[in-house]
Formats: structure tokens, C-alpha cells, sequence
């Protein structure tokens, strides 16, 4: 799901003239974050540094706040027919308590949003949106919504959002509240240590680690925060963010997938399931069967240099394709990205070049993830 823009798009460029803040800004603030607008928000892109900040979240703990992302919810007697409707996954497969994937197609396949749904109730649903596109999701669930016997509703005033990443993030989350932990891509409503007050627990995370995402009231997040971070997590900004899911190679939406891309040619068909007839299942179908022109394919530089989007992917004196994220990997201490390349040469050990700034440094295509705890100890 997405939580940052790749370094080489210019911030400055998604100002506005007000920009919205978290319920934890201040905090952001005091502790010397590095602040920028993001999808017309003030948030912190990084505090003592994006490698210290990798690094803890890879070892350690890292805390997130993600308060700026987008919650819809859709609740009645067909919010399930509706959801199977709107989503490219199979919602009939989650109990109550689960957590899925899937993305928002257009008819034509073309993906408008990557999102997280948690079913909260026999009929009542929870999606969490990215930023950028929450409005515009909102509306596609609402225009779509006449004729089922629904009701969807934005939340996004409802909750703050944190996220508690890393190898000891459950034992810091443990002390966040009273009772037991969800597991992986399950939820549980667990009260605030010591209160009454209830908060959202999601095994979910876009960091490749173990760890929990908190939802809870806006005038809650403070607490929370501080709590978490005198049980040892360190705060972490969006620029670890984009590191570590791009060591991982999990999308970002607006520089891996868009509108022009279908999710067969993003390499998210395993999300897609055309029988349940969603808007652009067709068109998905159709993809699936015939193969793309493109793939998304993840690669490593095997010298020095840093990808960044837009860089051109060569073969020879043949432009082949174009990064879509690049950074220098932390762990790996390596150039590494993805980006959108001829079908047949997205295959792991294809060797091709990355334009940097009219540099060509020697890359390979690699295979998902592009980091492995287990392979790095």
C-alpha cells in the first residue's frame, strides 16, 4: 500500500496551501523531524536519519505515524455484495477478524487504488485507502454503492493510525494494551492499557517485518505514540518507509502501478479473482490469458550508483524500459528497483543497464524480495 513518493519526486511539488496535520505533529516537531508535504499533509519524511531509522525497524522497533491515510466504511446487509463488486480479491474468503489485499480497477483494468480491508463485523467492513487517492475512492465506493443496501461512510476523521514495525515490535506493542496481540492479517478491538479507551489492532505493515498497526480516536494518538516509544520504539519516517518496502518490493501506488497499469503487468494478479466479477475483472482476465507487453521486475545494481524513477532500463542501444522506485538499500548496501521492462527480459539473472543521468551501471534482475532476513544472517 502507499505511504511516500520516491525520493525523486519533488515534494515541494504536492504542496498545498494548507496542509493538513496528524493528530501528532507537534510531537513530529519537537523531536527535530524533517517535515514536507505529502498528498496535502505536513509529515515527517525523516527524524536522526532514513538509515539509522531502516536499520531500527530491520533490528529493533520502528513506530510509524500513517494517521494520513484514508478509512471507509462500508456497512450493511450487501456491503459484502458491494465490496465483491468494487475489489480485485475474493472478501468471502475473510471471517470476522480478517485482513485483505486487493486493488480498485477501472473497467478497462487500469488500477486506481491499492488497499487493506478488515472485516470488522458480519457486514460491516473497514478499507484503508492511500492518501492521495482517498477522495476519489470515497466517491467510487459511493457512486457504486446505489442499488445495494449499504451504507459507506468516510472515517478518515475517525481514527489516527500508527504503525509498530521490527523483530521486537509485538513484545512494545504488548505493552500498549490489555489483552493478546493479532496475528498476522488478523484484527482484534483491544483496550489502552489501564482505560477503557478501545483501539483497532491490525497484524498488517509495509515493512516486510512482524508488527501491528494501531488505529485509534485522533485525541488518543498522543499517548499511544509516547507509550510506544518509552517501551523502546524509535520514531521513523516516511523515507525508511520507502526503503524498506522497496527492499521487499511491495508497490507503491503512483510510481509501480497507476491507472495505465494493469495488475497482470504489475505483478498482482495473485490479488485479482475474476470470478468474482469486480469492475475490470474482464479486462484482467483478458491480461491474464494473453500476457502484457510489460512486467514489473525488481533488480539490483552489480557495481556502484543509485536508481531513481524515470531512469531509463536499457539493452544494447535499446531503451527496454523505466525504473518506477529506486534507492541505495540500506542492508544489501546496494542500488536497488523496480521498474516496468519487456515481458521476456523480467525474467531473475536478465542482465541490463540503468540510465543514471547518462551514466549506464550494469543491473540484474533479481527475484522477489529483493532482501531476505534469513538469506543477510
Amino acid at each position: 500500500m502507499v505511504y511516500l513518493l520516491g525520493p525523486a519526486i519533488a515534494w515541494a511539488a504536492m504542496a498545498s496551501a494548507a496542509l493538513k496535520r496528524t493528530p501528532l505533529y507537534d510531537q513530529h516537531a519537537a523531536a527535530g523531524a524533517r517535515l514536507v508535504p505529502f498528498a496535502g499533509w505536513d509529515m515527517p519524511v525523516q527524524y536522526e536519519g532514513v538509515r539509522q531509522e531502516h536499520v531500527a525497524v530491520r533490528t529493533g522497533c520502528g513506530i510509524f505515524d500513517v494517521s494520513h491515510m484514508g478509512e471507509i466504511e462500508t456497512e450493511g446487509p450487501q456491503a459484502l455484495d458491494l465490496l465483491q463488486r468494487l475489489l480485485s480479491n475474493d472478501l468471502s474468503k475473510i471471517e470476522v477478524g480478517g485482513a485483505q489485499y486487493s486493488v480498485l480497477c477501472r473497467e478497462d483494468g487500469g488500477i486506481l487504488d491499492d488497499l487493506f480491508s478488515y472485516r470488522l463485523g458480519d457486514d460491516r467492513y473497514l478499507t484503508v485507502t492511500n492518501a492521495a487517492n482517498h477522495e476519489g475512492d470515497l466517491e467510487w465506493f459511493q457512486r457504486h454503492a446505489d442499488g445495494f443496501d449499504v451504507e459507506v461512510r468516510d472515517a478518515i476523521d475517525r481514527w489516527a493510525m500508527l504503525a509498530v514495525q521490527g523483530p521486537e515490535a509485538r513484545g512494545i506493542a504488548a505493552g500498549l494494551f490489555d489483552g493478546e496481540l493479532p496475528k498476522r492479517m488478523r484484527t482484534a478491538t483491544l483496550p489502552l492499557a489501564g482505560a477503557q479507551d478501545q483501539a483497532l489492532v491490525c497484524g498488517t505493515g509495509y515493512t516486510g517485518e512482524d508488527g501491528v498497526e494501531i488505529l485509534v480516536e485522533p485525541g488518543l494518538a498522543v499517548d499511544a505514540w509516547g507509550r510506544a516509544i518509552e517501551l523502546g520504539a524509535k520514531p521513523a519516517g516516511l523515507g525508511a518507509r520507502d526503503t524498506l518496502r522497496m527492499e521487499l518490493c511491495f508497490h507503491l501506488y503512483g510510481n509501480d502501478m497507476d491507472e495505465t497499469r494493469n495488475p497482470i503487468e504489475a505483478g498482482l494478479g495473485w490479488c485479482c479473482k475474476e470470478a468474482t466479477g469486480f469492475i475490470g475483472s474482464e479486462a484482467v482476465a483478458a491480461a491474464r490469458e494473453a500476457g502484457t507487453e510489460q512486467r514489473l521486475a525488481p533488480f539490483a545494481f552489480t557495481g556502484p550508483g543509485i536508481p531513481r524513477q524515470g531512469n531509463g532500463l536499457v539493452l544494447g542501444d535499446e531503451v527496454v524500459g523505466a525504473v518506477t522506485s529506486g534507492t541505495l538499500s540500506p542492508c544489501l548496501e546496494t542500488g536497488i528497483g523496480m521498474g516496468y521492462v519487456r515481458a521476456d527480459l523480467a525474467e531473475p539473472g536478465t542482465e541490463i543497464e540503468v540510465d543514471v543521468r547518462g551514466r549506464r551501471r550494469p543491473a540484474r534482475i533479481e527475484s522477489k524480495p529483493l532482501y531476505s532476513k534469513d538469506e543477510k544472517d
